[in-house]
């Protein structure tokens, strides 16, 4: 049944803010006082972007690939950051160490940040960097992780790419929360949304597969190319599993035989139902063994940078 009852509303005073540390505006502060001007175009017009990667075990998991993207990111807003690749992976590290945490969450930010004259123009603006490292989150809890998520595919389309670049991670995010309250109120735990022409595209945090007739489908478009999507592939190719980057359509999803999620917070996810209806496996044999060689390769020297310490 959906979950009807509202979501009380804590008070200011009993907010609760996770172990961590975040760097800003020159300095780490722990995470309850990371905050920033409500003048910043980050905050007020959503002019951001970001990229997180993951720590487990005291080592990143394809940092290089996340630095990679969240620089051409920034280039593409016509933002600069205060420092080159070489200090920010530094800062990056020291962001870890701070914090104290052998398996974490790190996430880069840069915002538009504000004008010191409070002019309209963005070439006006100081752009801000922020970072933070605060425990390892999960997409998915233990119970769905092991028997799959029950997603919904949402009434509510994509926001065009043509409108914003899906490939720029970013903070646009209003048509995935409303697609998630569709899917709670349809009895869901996640949503997928479709592009203008019925085709699939992402959901919030995450990239979707289908596997039908022993080979993996992912969307070629209107989605972020995710860094773990991307390891789906080159695991399909290590294991000589097919797979096609192309249009999906909602016929091929729900005449899979089984599906999966990909993100930075928990890897490979399985799919358990498409709007109500299961899938014939879940996880299936394919999303295990992806799945299991995905973990394995955390231990691989060749895909994990191990924290520096000074």
């Amino acid at each position: 049944m959906p979950d009807s009852q509202p979501h009380a509303t804590p008070a200011p005073s009993e907010i609760q803010f996770p172990p961590g540390i975040a760097w800003i505006d020159g300095s780490f502060v722990p995470m309850s006082e990371a905050r920033i001007p409500v003048l910043d175009w980050g905050f007020l017009r959503s002019d951001a972007t970001y990229d997180v990667v993951h720590v487990w075990k005291n080592r990143f998991f394809r940092l290089d690939k996340h630095l990679d993207r969240f620089l051409a990111s920034v280039a593409k807003l016509r933002m600069s950051l205060p420092f080159d690749r070489e200090g920010l992976e530094a800062l990056l590290h020291e962001t870890v160490v701070k914090s104290g945490l052998e398996d974490a969450y790190v996430e880069m930010i840069c915002t538009r940040g504000h004008s010191p004259t409070f002019s309209r123009d963005p070439r006006d603006a100081i752009n801000r960097f922020i970072a933070f490292a605060i425990p390892f989150g999960w997409i998915a809890d233990e119970t769905q992780r092991a028997r799959g998520l029950r997603m919904i595919v949402a009434s509510v389309p994509r926001i065009p790419a043509a409108s914003v670049d899906p490939t720029v991670k970013n903070y646009h995010w209003l048509d995935m929360v409303k697609g998630l309250y569709e899917a709670y109120d349809r009895g869901g735990e996640n949503v997928l949304l479709k592009d203008l022409e019925g085709f699939l595209t992402e959901g919030p945090g995450f990239n979707l597969f289908a596997v039908k007739d022993g080979k993996v489908h992912t969307p070629d478009r209107g989605v972020l190319e995710g860094i773990t999507r991307q390891t789906a592939l080159d695991l399909c190719r290590e294991l000589g599993i097919p797979a096609q980057v192309a249009p999906l359509s909602m016929e091929t999803l729900t005449g899979a035989e089984e599906a999966f999620v990909t993100s930075t917070a928990g890897g490979i996810v399985a799919i358990a139902s498409i709007d109500g209806q299961a899938l014939p496996a879940s996880p299936g044999a394919i999303t295990r063994r992806l799945s299991d060689l995905y973990w394995a390769k955390h231990e691989d020297p060749g895909w994990t940078t191990p924290i520096l310490t000074r």
